[in-house]
């Protein structure tokens, strides 16, 4: 690169007045800055999605014979220790993990106490929305097998994303009910889009878990808590509308700003604001971890006393009492807290 002046005494000045003016002018994005890089990321990722369910034999059936799912343990837990870290007095909890691919989902029945159903008019705009989205590798087959075994419609039928939509075109993508009326998402990459890993030659038609969605109010408050506070960077962006959009979501007018977010490993968390229209209904304030419309995606720290340090200090709203020390060593963590994001929808911050 050819230098447009040579250093000297005058250019150096004229240099350091320079650098001055960016400290004085620009502070937060030096101090932002400075910041990412002298701090690591509170959390290293996503270890699994957490689905409250009524009737675990049932959800258990359902996932493993119809999506596939492996069975990876089945556990019963009670105890005060559970109970300060869901915020749920007097549970006792049957957990079964279960293994997609490289990605996992935790199935969560109370059986003590019972919580509430799904509200039977929930909408893909209201902000409890949450779903898993699972890659398949044939649209057309999976949309087969769903039907064959009778699922529940959310939306009309598989949508193909169009081609003036670059970030998204060529997408399929199609969204049903789980036995509990929980959303779930099968989605299908072109060639130039989504990880490597999708487009590897298989005879599994479903491959795993890409991210969960969640709907939100603004997505920039929601980009503070997960890229700027827990460490998480943003991985794509979009703006989604027209029919195929509608159709998908079962909204009629749908407009979504949509963002990808990923940590260092597991599936992503994706954002949905609906920029149109505007009417969904916020997260119940009174929401419990053992009703049924309860999702908690759980994410892997090396430090949880460090990570609850800086929540609280950013004024996060904790589910839990605190750090919760597994004392019993179930459910594969040693520590663990839960708190809410600006939406409500939960996340629990383990550490192994």
């Amino acid at each position: 690169m050819k230098l447009l002046f040579q250093p000297n005494r005058l250019h150096n000045g004229v240099l350091a007045i320079w650098l001055l003016s960016l400290v004085l002018v620009a502070p937060q994005r030096l101090t932002q800055y400075a910041c990412a890089e002298q701090n690591p990321a509170l959390v290293e990722g996503v270890d699994a999605i957490g689905i409250t369910v009524s009737d675990m034999d049932r959800a258990v059936d359902f996932y493993s014979k119809v999506l596939t799912f492996e069975k990876v343990s089945d556990t019963e837990v009670d105890g005060e220790s559970y109970e300060h870290l869901e915020g749920v007095f007097g549970l006792r909890m049957r957990v079964v993990r279960m293994r997609l691919g490289d990605e996992f989902i935790e199935l969560t029945e109370y059986l003590a106490p019972k919580g509430r159903p799904i509200p039977v008019d929930s909408r893909s705009n209201d902000r409890w929305f949450q779903h898993i989205a699972i890659i398949v590798s044939d649209m057309d087959k999976a949309y087969a097998w769903l039907r064959q075994n009778k699922v529940e419609h959310a939306s009309s039928g598989p949508q193909r994303l169009p081609d003036w939509n670059k970030n998204a075109a060529g997408i399929s993508a199609f969204y049903f009910k789980d036995p509990d009326a929980h959303p779930v998402e099968v989605l299908q990459f072109p060639p130039d889009k989504g990880l490597e890993k999708w487009h590897r030659s298989t005879n599994r038609l479903f491959l795993g878990i890409d991210h969960t969605a969640i709907v939100v109010w603004d997505t920039d408050a929601s980009i503070k808590f997960y890229r700027d506070l827990l460490g998480m960077h943003v991985a794509g962006e979009s703006e989604n509308y027209g029919t195929e959009q509608e159709h998908l979501n079962n909204v009629f007018g749908a407009r979504l700003r949509i963002t990808a977010l990923r940590g260092a490993t597991g599936p992503g968390i994706e954002l949905l604001e609906y920029l149109a229209p505007r009417d969904g209904r916020p997260f119940p304030s009174d929401e419990q971890a053992s009703d049924v419309v309860h999702r908690q995606t759980v994410l892997v720290t090396r430090g949880a006393d460090a990570a609850a340090h800086q929540l609280q200090s950013s004024r996060v709203n904790f589910v839990s009492s605190g750090v919760v020390v597994n004392q019993t060593g179930q459910l594969g963590f040693s520590k663990a807290l839960l708190v809410r994001d600006p939406d409500g929808h939960a996340i629990e911050i383990e550490e192994k």
